[in-house]
């Protein structure tokens, strides 16, 4: 299975944020949308970031509350992982293990296509590992 299929699945929407909005704001964002990770954009749909948990739990034990009156910019990640349509589940999963991270933009003509999650990796991972034990039952009922 490809990213391809997976966005198609779910969908090609992104929570973004711009670099300059404050951390206070990536926190509502996250808090409302129930999601992990926001990628962030200039606005033209180019990847400049991404700011997950984490980076936010990072910058608050080292400055404190004030950290939320900081820019998106002072605690995201600016290297930024990214995969494509043509990546398969088992790319990206191995993309996410190496880099310890849970959640890989897509890019497409280099801008922001989509987003794939840990979940979304393993929901398509157990779909397959049904599909494929289900028809070795059939295999088996038929020889």
């Amino acid at each position: 299975m490809t990213v391809k299929a997976i966005l198609e699945a779910k969908g090609h929407d992104v929570t973004t944020i711009g670099p300059n909005d404050k951390l206070s704001e990536a926190v509502r964002l996250l808090a409302e949308r129930r999601i992990g990770a926001l990628v962030v954009t200039n606005g033209d749909r180019k990847i400049v970031g991404i700011l997950s948990e984490r980076d936010i739990v990072r910058a608050l034990a080292n400055g404190g509350h004030d950290s939320l009156d900081q820019a998106v910019r002072s605690a995201m990640t600016p290297k930024v992982n990214i995969c494509n349509e043509n990546h398969t589940v088992h790319d990206v999963m191995e993309i996410m293990t190496r880099g310890r991270f849970r959640h890989l933009p897509v890019e497409k003509d280099g801008m922001l296509d989509g987003i794939v999650s840990i979940g979304d990796v393993v929901k398509r991972r157990i779909e397959d590992a049904e599909r494929e034990a289900e028809q070795i039952k059939q295999y088996i009922a038929t020889a």
